[in-house]
Order: structure tokens, then sequence, then C-alpha cells
């Protein structure tokens, strides 16, 4: 492949996965769900982290899980609590389990990396969003409560 097609090549395909980058992640697909809320988690503080934890947890017993969609959206320091190595990982695969989405914004761990010059680590569980500010926008907009404990 010459040098300008394999550039071309290259340049289209940044294109897409770019474009398809920014499209945020649909709300979850509860049908059901009489009541959706959204987390937000913009702190590094286990304090924090475990009160996100714990208002889903709480959200999960005075509801039905199918009748609450719950999407905790992670961005800036946030994002720890999705790191493997976090002491509240059992707790958010738990809650996974329930139906909780647990969102990571992509740009934060794009600029870990290009401070630090690795990637961070992200549990499997996690859904990667682009923009998490964006991403809770849009879940605000397709009827979601924001809650930031």
């Amino acid at each position: 492949m010459s040098r300008a097609l394999a550039g071309a090549a290259m340049a289209a395909l940044t294109a897409a996965t770019i474009a398809s980058a920014r499209a945020q992640v649909p709300p979850q697909d509860k049908p059901f769900a009489e009541h959706r809320v959204v987390l937000q988690l913009s702190d590094k503080d286990p304090n924090r982290q475990a009160l996100v934890i714990s208002v889903a947890y709480n959200l999960l017993k005075l509801y039905d899980p199918d009748k609450v969609a719950i999407e905790v959206v992670t961005f800036g320091p946030g994002i720890d609590l999705l790191r493997p190595e976090n002491e509240n990982r059992k707790l958010v695969e738990s809650l996974v389990a329930q139906g909780v989405r647990f969102d990571v914004c992509l740009n934060t761990v794009d600029t870990i990396e290009r401070e630090t010059g690795t990637r961070p680590s992200i549990i499997p569980a996690a859904t990667p969003v682009q923009v998490g500010v964006g991403q809770i926008l849009s879940l605000t907009e397709n009827g979601y409560t924001l809650v930031r404990p």
C-alpha cells in the first residue's frame, strides 16, 4: 500500500472513530422504569464514592430494579471508582449485575494518558462515553433526574 493511500485510509478511519465516539451512549432500555436517575461522580473522595454506591443501592431497595433506571456518570477524578484496584470494585460490579450502568468519560481517560503516558485501566463493567458531562446532559434531556450526592 502506498504511503499516501495508507495515510488516507488512516484519516478516514480516524474521522469515523471520532464521529462514532462523539455520539453519546443512549439511555438504558428499561421500558417499565417509572423513575430515571443519573448520579454524578466527579471527585476522587472515597466518602463521595461510597455515598454514590449507597444511593444506588437504596434506590434499588426502594423501587423494584425493573422500575428504576440508574446511571452513574464518572468524569474527572471520579473515574477512580472504576479502576480495577478500587476497593469498591465488587460493589460496583454487584450494582451492574442489578442493572445499574456506570459510565466512564473517555475525555478524562485520554487526558490522563496524555499527562502520564499511560492509559488508566478501567473495569470491563464500565460503559465508555466520550464526554461525561455530555452524557449527563443527554440523560436529563431524556427524562433522567440529576442527583449529585
